[in-house]
């Protein structure tokens, strides 16, 4: 399963506005998608409580993983939006 080890340079984290573009993201994906803290459980990142919940703060990494037809490009987008500009 393909998947990206990124920093999340968003000043709020993985929260409000960055959480929600991601999740969007992720959803609009016809693959399965989960995000995990390094060595921590896998959530599903089609849901926006999920991703809340894994309290994701600046500076800190995340990895994502996606399955199925087109899971690179996925990815790619996924890590983009939590890498910033």
């Amino acid at each position: 399963m393909p998947e990206r080890k990124v920093i999340v340079e968003a000043e709020v984290g993985l929260h409000a506005r960055p959480a929600a573009t991601f999740v969007q993201t992720a959803a609009e994906a016809p693959v399965e998608i989960t995000v995990a803290r390094p060595g921590g459980e896998p959530v599903n990142a089609k849901s926006i409580l999920s991703i809340l919940a894994l309290d994701v703060r600046h500076g800190e990494a995340i990895v994502i993983r996606a399955d199925g037809d087109g899971a690179e490009q996925v990815l790619d987008r996924l890590a983009a939006i939590v890498s910033g500009p």
